[in-house]
């Protein structure tokens, strides 16, 4: 019943990302300028749909950003289970890169990602005030920034150009300086806050990673970082920590709670989601890990693998823990219910041992493979739990979607010096990387022992354990000069072209200002 109730809310969900995808394509399509223009509550209307447009590309489960992030790294591997999660190779080919321009995934992402920017251009045409036009170039600099990341190529109208003319297209680094320059001629027009805005602090954690990732999108096979922009980025930190609205949070899962809106105090950038009301993703988005006979049940798909996990040491709060909300069942045998879930699986209400579909133990495994066969199919693999269930809002969960967060910041920071910036002070998080990295691991809602000295492979590791399934595991890892390496259920070094995803085929037969990206 558990599997049949959530394979309805399934359906439901695919129906809606495909509304919200074809509502995109026709923005503002069925209105003209005079009944838009100087009517700041339809251009807010406007900004709603933009939002809903962001939150598909972000927040769908079946691909975009998280797909694309995740799946084709170390971090997170989709396990076909007998005839479950096969889909014709799609979720094998993101983590054995073997994908190609016809790969659905990669399509879609490409598409919803250029329904925001085409949605955001669209809105400017209707005259916005100051702060509306700052949210809306905010969020198309953020799509291009991703697009740039995946893609390396940009399409771009200007507003009110027809869309029977081709799109343009920006590449490489002159995409990139396009966004920079977007992000630092609105960021006076943004607010101080909330989180849930995008803000002037969430705009100069963007350029943190713009500066951050700059050689990257010069040259991904061979990065030079530039000290010039190494100090950019500890200049960009300093002024973020240094407006004193952001600390660690009493516990680490609190930025990814229900509630997290006012207990996220490390959150700088979110995306609100209201409890109830259809929109976000989330509730597929942590169900996806879970076997049908837990609770809540999902459809039993993304696993967590052992060697990210084993970089966590035993006492660290970021693997997993007991988490209570105000509404969560009472778990009586206190059982680790977010982080990363492995072994006996129980009731949260009784405590009783759950079982598979076969009447056996549900185990959680170390062990997972990319196809699975035996006996055990149903079980393998360490299941993730990044956000907490939110128990009172059905499927619609009320935990805001986390884009920018504090320890980020520090991360980065600590990065930059270790690429030839300068250390400053700001803060009582130190002036050295390892300093940085120490007030993270040794705060009482990590717990974890501080490190002796550090490199950048560890730093790359702690990144790994601070900010796993954020969606920044394929950008680490390329920056990093990783991610065509031999990893867990990818035993062979990728070749090069791999550094960037294909422009989908269908998008090159109607745009010739798109040219097909090397290798593909």
């Amino acid at each position: 019943m558990k599997l049949k109730i959530f394979t309805s809310f399934l359906v439901i969900s695919l129906l809606s990302i495909t509304n919200c995808t074809d509502l995109e394509e026709k923005y503002g399509g069925n209105l003209t300028e005079s009944q838009v223009a100087n009517d700041e509550r339809s251009i807010d209307a406007l900004l709603t749909n933009l939002d809903n447009a962001l939150r598909v590309a972000f927040q769908n489960p079946f691909g975009d950003v998280i797909s694309l992030s995740e799946i084709t790294t170390d971090e997170l591997i989709v396990p076909t289970r007998g005839r479950d999660w096969y889909d014709g190779g799609i979720w094998q080919q993101l983590h054995q890169h073997r994908w190609n321009g016809d790969h659905i995934l990669i399509t879609g992402c490409f598409n919803d990602l250029n329904g925001v920017v085409f949605a955001a251009t669209d809105i400017l045409r209707f005259g916005p005030t100051p702060q509306q036009e700052s949210t809306v170039r905010f969020y198309r600099a953020l799509a291009m920034y991703w697009l740039l990341d995946f893609f390396d190529q940009v399409p771009y109208r200007d507003p009110g150009e027809s869309t029977l003319q081709q799109a343009r297209v920006r590449k490489g680094l002159e995409a990139l300086e396009y966004i920079i320059s977007e992000i630092n001629d609105v960021i006076q027009n943004l607010p101080d806050g909330p989180a849930h805005l995008p803000n002037k602090d969430a705009a100069k954690v963007f350029l943190m990673k713009c500066y951050l990732n700059k050689s990257v999108y010069a040259n991904r096979r061979s990065p030079t970082f530039l000290p010039g922009d190494m100090n950019e980025v500890i200049k960009l930190a300093d002024e973020v920590i240094n407006s004193n609205r952001y600390s660690f949070s009493d516990n680490y899962f609190d930025n990814f709670a229900p509630s997290n809106t006012t207990i996220g105090k490390e959150n700088i950038f979110t995306q609100e989601n209201v409890g109830g009301v259809p929109g976000s993703g989330l509730s597929s988005y942590i169900a996806f890990t879970l076997h049908y006979n837990a609770i809540p049940g999902g459809p039993n798909g993304w696993t967590t693998l052992s060697d990210i996990y084993d970089k966590f040491e035993p006492g660290d709060l970021r693997k997993g823990q007991v988490y209570h909300t105000p509404d969560s069942p009472p778990n009586p045998g206190n059982r680790i219910n977010v982080g990363f879930l492995v072994g006996q699986q129980y009731d949260p209400f009784t405590d009783k041992p759950l079982m598979d579909g076969y009447d056996n133990p549900l185990v959680y495994t170390r062990e997972v493979k990319v196809l699975e066969t035996d006996s055990n199919l149903e079980v393998t693999g360490i299941r993730p739990q990044k956000y907490v269930w939110d128990w009172t809002s059905s499927w619609y969960l009320d935990n805001d979607w986390v884009y920018f967060r504090l320890p980020d910041v520090l991360l980065m920071k600590a990065e930059a010096i270790l690429r030839g910036g300068t250390g400053t002070s700001a803060g009582p998080y130190g002036a050295t990387g390892l300093e940085l990295v120490n007030s993270i691991r040794q705060h009482p809602s990590r717990g974890a022992s501080a490190l002796s000295a550090i490199d950048l492979k560890i730093l790359l590791d702690e990144r790994a354990r601070e900010l796993w399934l954020e969606c920044w595991r394929r950008q680490d890892l390329i920056r990093f000069g990783k991610f065509l390496d031999v990893f867990q259920e990818k035993d062979f070094i990728s070749d090069p072209r791999y550094l960037l995803f294909p422009i989908p085929n269908q998008q090159l037969a109607v745009n010739a200002y798109l040219i097909q990206n090397p290798g593909y």
